[in-house]
């Protein structure tokens, strides 16, 4: 067998065996597959999909590419969320404290950005000392201890995956249902979570911009966990705005503090108290949503979703007075608002245009190697259907280059569009 073989038979659309499948990944693993025959193979299938048969034998291959984590000796049960990605979706620094504190352990593996979309571990980064390379040891540690992990992929889980994932992002390969769905699933089911809640963003500002291909991954994913055992439910939710106002890593690590504090932005909350209640619902620690949010809404005026998020900082390493005192992030070198250069109502604010603005800015990569600025990024003030004076405050631009500033300007003024009628308000969630 060889791998040459396989990416030109997928090259030709054909239907690649389990076995082809299973080959492929343990050479890539080995190194006797390349990266550039990987990024061929991965082109191959952007172009032609695969069928879901295909689709899940790549899952159980990347998944068994590495360790499977057992957690069943720590803790009764585990639920992990994963969202599809998105902009200015810092929800699993809001959402994992919420839950640990109501009494659910939850352990999750993040990843970096991908495209224009944000990473929950560059976010985490922010925060001086926060470690994102935990052992599978320290994961089941802490999470027996503090009911709380939020870290980096293991190397020893799925590794497959995680070269895959970096190749992805610089080889225009991202936007494939089988290739997202099985780089989810194969990390859930790596990491040993009994239940799974999947956030699936659909709109501008998702890799999935119809709701019709938000569907069809929602179920190929749900379908995937199900046959491998778990409890797994997935939430269609709009990604044609920027979730909350923060895009940048700083910035959505301080909007996420601040909306434990229950001093957030409304829709940002309400999502993640909508994500909360569905996963205390499937671990088993409310009867049903309304209890759920309920025990949502309590950990945060209690104030013990706060502390949990310092128990977290804390037990990975990261200075949690940066936690309690938010003006300790550094600030980027140029601030500037953006006033609204017309009056009407808000008829689009494009995510997408958004996250690739907030890359050039730094904020994300352009290539594999590129260090990330964590200081820089927006503040988008209004939502769509927000009646906007001109001369009113639209946007802030927190910026390192004063000509990088000046082209994210243009673009984030473009992306914001007006209509003298009144315009209906985005929905949260869709199903």
């Amino acid at each position: 067998m060889r791998a040459v073989d396989i990416i030109i038979k997928k090259r030709d659309k054909g239907e690649l065996t389990l076995a082809e499948i299973e080959f492929f990944i343990k050479s890539f693993i080995s190194g006797e597959v390349t990266d550039y025959q990987a990024s061929a193979l991965l082109m191959a299938i952007v172009l032609n999909g695969m069928t879901p048969r295909e689709t899940t034998d790549l899952t159980l291959a990347m998944a068994n590419s590495g360790h499977m984590l057992d957690l069943s000796d720590v803790v009764d049960l585990a639920v992990d969320k994963h969202s599809s990605g998105g902009v200015g979706d810092k929800t699993s620094l809001a959402v994992l404290p919420i839950v640990a504190a109501c009494g659910l352990p939850v352990g999750k593996m993040s990843g970096r950005g991908l495209g224009f979309s944000g990473g929950t571990l560059d976010k985490l980064e922010s925060i001086p000392g926060y470690r994102v390379d935990l052992t599978t040891e320290e994961f089941k540690h802490q999470l027996k201890e503090k009911g709380i992990v939020l870290t980096g992929q293991s190397l020893d889980l799925a590794p497959a995956d995680g070269k895959l994932y970096a190749l992805r992002d610089v080889t225009g390969t991202v936007q494939s249902i089988p290739l997202i769905a099985s780089s989810i699933m194969c990390k859930k089911l790596a990491a040993g979570a009994q239940a799974i809640l999947l956030d699936v963003k659909t709109g501008l500002g998702a890799f999935m911009e119809t709701l019709e291909d938000a569907r069809q991954l929602a179920h190929m994913m749900v379908d995937i966990g199900q046959l491998a055992g778990r409890d797994v439910v997935a939430l269609l939710s709009d990604m044609n705005q920027p979730l909350g106002q923060a895009v940048g890593n700083s910035l959505e690590v301080v909007e996420a503090v601040e909306t434990l504090r229950d001093n957030g932005p409304e829709d940002f909350l309400e999502h993640c108290l909508h994500v909360s209640a569905h996963m205390l619902v499937l671990g088993k620690r409310a009867k049903d949503l309304g209890e759920g949010r309920a025990m949502a809404e309590k950990s945060i005026a209690g104030g013990s979703a706060f502390e949990k998020l310092r128990v977290l900082v804390e037990a990975q390493g990261g200075d949690v007075s940066y936690v309690d005192d938010t003006s300790k992030f550094p600030r980027a070198k140029y601030i500037e608002e953006v006033k609204s250069p017309q009056s009407g109502y808000l008829s689009q604010i494009q995510a997408r245009t958004v996250g690739e603005a907030a890359v050039a800015l730094g904020a994300g990569r352009a290539r594999k190697s590129d260090p990330i600025d964590h200081a820089v990024g927006f503040l988008i003030h209004h939502k769509v259907g927000d009646q906007v004076e001109q001369g009113e405050p639209l946007i802030t631009i927190h910026a390192n280059d004063r000509d990088k500033l000046n082209e994210a300007r243009q673009a984030v003024l473009s992306a914001h569009a007006f209509s003298e009628e009144p315009v209906e308000r985005l929905s949260l969630f869709y199903d």
